[in-house]
C-alpha cells in the first residue's frame, strides 16, 4: 500500500469520525430537549424535537453511504476494515436513541398537562437523563480513540441507569396504587423511563462495537 493510498484512508476514516461525532452531539441534542418538553410541557418544542428527526435519519444515511464506499474503493486494511464498519454500527444505534427522543416528545402531547403531580420523583428522573447522555458522549469518545478500556467501564455505567430505572418503576407503580386519578400520567412516564433506559442499552451496544474495533473480538455485555 502506498503513502499516498494509506494517506487517502486516514482522511476518510477522520471525515467519517466526524460526521459521527456530529450526528451524535444532535441525539444528545433530541434527548435532552425531549425531556425538557416534558418537563415544561412545552409542546411546540415537541413538534420541532420531531421534525427535527429527519436531520438525524439524514445523516444516518450520509455516514452509511460513506461507509460503503470506502470499504469498497479503498481495499482497506484489517483494522481499517474493523473500524468503518464499527461506525455504520454505531450510526443504527444513534438513529434508534433519536427516536426514543421522539418517543418521550410524543409521550409529552399525549399528556394533557404537566407532571407536577410527581414532582416528588422529577430529580430522579432528570439524573436519570443526564447520566444517560453523559453515557452517549463518552461512549462516542471511546470510539474515537480506540479506547476499550473507557468502553468496558463506561457499560459498567448502566448499571446505575438500571437502578434508576427500577427505582422509579417502583416508586410511579405505589403512586398509581394510592390515587388512581394519576394512572393516566404515571403510565405514560413509566414509557418515558423504559425509553431512557433503552438508550442507555444502545450505549452498551455502541461500547460492544468499540470493543470489536479495537481488538476484533466481540463482546455481549448487554445482559
Amino acid at each position: 500500500m502506498s503513502i499516498m493510498t494509506r494517506g487517502s484512508q486516514d482522511a476518510r476514516v477522520k471525515i467519517i469520525n466526524r460526521e459521527l461525532l456530529n450526528m451524535s452531539s444532535l441525539v444528545e441534542k433530541q434527548i435532552y430537549e425531549s425531556i425538557i418538553c416534558l418537563k415544561n410541557y412545552d409542546l411546540d418544542k415537541a413538534d420541532q424535537i420531531i421534525k427535527d428527526d429527519d436531520k438525524v435519519d439524514e445523516m444516518q444515511k450520509t455516514i452509511e453511504e460513506e461507509c460503503i464506499k470506502f470499504i469498497a474503493t479503498e481495499q482497506p486494511l484489517a483494522t481499517d476494515l474493523r473500524r468503518v464498519f464499527t461506525a455504520s454500527k454505531i450510526v443504527t444505534d444513534l438513529e434508534r436513541m433519536a427516536d426514543h427522543a421522539v418517543d418521550i416528545c410524543k409521550i409529552t402531547k399525549r399528556m394533557g398537562g404537566n407532571i407536577n403531580s410527581f414532582k416528588v420523583y422529577s430529580d430522579e428522573l432528570w439524573e436519570m437523563d443526564k447520566k444517560v447522555r453523559a453515557m452517549i458522549k463518552s461512549s462516542i469518545e471511546a470510539y474515537i480513540n480506540e479506547d476499550d478500556e473507557m468502553a468496558y467501564k463506561i457499560c459498567e455505567k448502566d448499571d446505575e441507569i438500571d437502578a434508576f430505572y427500577k427505582s422509579l418503576f417502583t416508586n410511579l407503580i405505589n403512586s398509581i396504587k394510592l390515587d388512581e386519578e394519576l394512572i393516566q400520567k404515571g403510565a405514560q412516564l413509566l414509557f418515558v423511563i423504559k425509553y431512557l433506559e433503552r438508550i442507555g442499552d444502545h450505549v452498551t451496544n455502541i461500547c460492544e462495537w468499540t470493543i470489536f474495533s479495537k481488538t476484533g473480538v466481540y463482546v455481549d455485555l448487554n445482559e
